[in-house]
């Protein structure tokens, strides 16, 4: 799932490619991801780009005349650069295809052919792509990105200046004794954490992902640390590359998540893994439980030894 950091970078990569750019259309071809119809769609025609930003997972687009185009690329969405003209879609509904962004030529580019096709003619601009069974990919075409009901709901940012180490403590002592790892994944309370970089911070901060939120002073700041760290330094890492390389750059950056049989890069034990219905995290029990494993539900009812 593309996380704070992954989103960051890619806004700041469309930003250089679309601000000023004018759209030519955007053509919805998964029609269950469009969240809003009013306004619609066929309302962004003919404006331009001025912004690509983030908020919490979501991407979130302005367009002239005060509309924005936000998109949540839920677990298995990409927002993928197209240089030239699209060629026809196999059909409405298959393959991978959420939805497509057609834009006018730009006055960079060259001059179009004589027969009004070619580079000068426009037609780049970027396809929403989600790999996935289950489709949830989010389209939304709006006024103010606060009236998507995921953006209205977010907690804090937990780069800005503003998220410090009192408003964390805070939060978890609100959250009372929920698991951490939990805590950390909730979007209402922190925003734009998934599971990927909740089991890095976890890691980093040598705290189990079953530790209690509420916690001592001195677990609190070891935590806020790590996870300023983990992040700030992902986002560092991300920013520059290419979208079509951000997913390979953020499982090279990984230390435990989707590491299962591999070594800790801290202690050298083997990074295990808890499964869950729809997911899994990994960690280091040497570095995170005192070495003790912890349960895993799903195998233990498989009756699998760990």
């Amino acid at each position: 799932m593309p996380e704070l950091p992954e989103v960051e970078a890619l806004a700041a990569d469309l930003r250089g490619r679309l601000v000023g750019r004018v759209i030519r259309r955007v053509d919805v071809t998964e029609i269950a991801a469009l969240k809003t119809f009013d306004p619609s769609v066929d309302a962004l025609r003919g404006a331009a780009f001025t912004s690509a930003d983030r908020r919490g997972k979501h991407l979130v687009l302005g367009v002239e005349g005060g509309l924005f185009l936000v998109l949540h690329l839920a677990r298995s969405g990409w927002v993928r650069w197209r240089e030239a003209a699209p060629r026809p879609t196999a059909g409405r509904g298959r393959g991978p295809l959420a939805a497509r962004a057609i834009l006018e030529a730009s006055d960079g580019q060259a001059a179009a052919g004589p027969d009004g096709i070619g580079p000068g003619a426009g037609g780049d601009g970027f396809d929403v792509t989600e790999q996935a069974t289950h489709k949830r990919l989010a389209i939304h075409v709006v006024h103010h990105p606060d009236q998507v009901l995921s953006i209205a709901t977010l907690g804090p940012e937990p780069l800005d200046d503003a998220f410090t180490e009192e408003r964390f403590a805070a939060i978890l002592a609100h959250a009372g004794r929920a698991q951490i790892k939990g805590v950390l994944r909730d979007q209402q309370r922190i925003a734009g954490i998934g599971n990927a970089y909740s089991d890095e911070i976890l890691h980093a901060a040598r705290m189990s992902p079953f530790h209690p939120a509420s916690m001592p002073a001195d677990e609190v700041h070891r935590l806020y640390e790590a996870l300023r760290q983990v992040l700030g330094d992902a986002v560092e890492r991300a920013m520059g590359v290419p979208a079509a390389s951000l997913k390979a750059e953020k499982r090279q950056g990984m230390r435990v998540h989707g590491r299962k049989g591999e070594a800790c890069p801290v202690c050298g034990d083997t990074v295990r893994q808890v499964i869950y219905a729809d997911s899994t995290f990994e960690y280091c029990a040497t570095c995170q439980t005192g070495g003790k494993p912890l349960a895993d539900r799903v195998l233990s009812r498989l009756g699998v030894r760990r």
